[in-house]
């Protein structure tokens, strides 16, 4: 049982990177259709507001996170956290673990052809990688009932024993708690932009800009139309919920 940590009332798991791993290899033992949650700042906002992603949240075998300005957040709450542990830098990871130990996965999400490319990226460098299955579905996919049969077929048929969702917050969340029974797999891990990062269709912050906390800020110059209000509006709410819980 991992100690946990809570961040505006979310419950945080406290382990490493090497910790996480262990941990979703016991679950693939385990084989109990488990979901991995990487939560970050912006999570935490939606969090606040979003019943059903929260429902998704309260089930999740494993709530790691995937932000510098959270880590921050636990050392200021004097409840300091072991190590970031974003999708992005898991999802490569536990390519390698699954390479070395064979177990199957399946990549689910990115833009279009991201996830296929990454796919071939990662056998490349991992040559006995067992990527079962690949689907990029269309936008707005996860209102279309068939479309949704014709995934969880795909899903089912393959077997695999990770299921990589990378569909960005909170729809990765919801569409794995709606349908984590019926596709059957042991571990679902919601993985954000990765496919992209992976295939070089978005190129990742530098190592540094990584390190320091300001990842979301490269993010923000490559894609500002789209993410200027969710990191200068939106997310200045969690400063607010972070001060509450000091006080209190």
């Amino acid at each position: 049982m991992t100690q946990k940590i809570n961040i505006c009332g979310i419950e945080i798991d406290n382990i490493s990177m090497q910790e996480a791993i262990e941990s979703i290899e016991r679950l693939i033992t385990e084989r109990k259709k488990s979901f991995i949650a990487t939560v970050n700042l912006d999570h935490i906002v939606i969090l606040q507001k979003d019943r059903e992603f929260r429902e998704a949240y309260k089930n999740a075998a494993l709530i790691v996170v995937d932000s510098m300005p959270l880590l921050w957040a636990a050392a200021f709450l004097h409840t300091p956290l072991k190590e970031k542990i974003s999708g992005s830098d898991l999802f490569p990871k536990l390519c390698g673990v699954a390479a070395e130990k064979g177990y199957r996965l399946f990549f689910l999400g990115g833009n279009p052809g991201a996830a296929l490319e990454a796919a071939e990226v990662l056998k490349i460098k991992y040559p006995k990688i067992q990527i079962t299955g690949v689907c990029s579905p269309p936008y707005g996919f996860e209102q279309n009932e068939a479309e949704n049969k014709k995934i969880l077929a795909m899903i089912q048929d393959v077997k695999p024993d990770i299921l990589f969702v990378g569909l960005g917050a909170p729809k990765q969340e919801k569409w794995i708690y709606k349908y984590r029974n019926e596709y059957q797999v042991p571990v679902s891990i919601g993985i954000g932009a990765s496919f992209d990062f992976v295939s070089g269709f978005v190129k990742r912050a530098p190592l540094w800009m990584q390190r320091v906390g300001l990842e979301w800020f490269w993010r923000l110059l490559m894609e500002p139309k789209r993410l200027w209000k969710r990191y200068l509006i939106d997310d200045m709410k969690f400063f607010w919920l972070l001060i509450k819980q000091k006080l209190s």
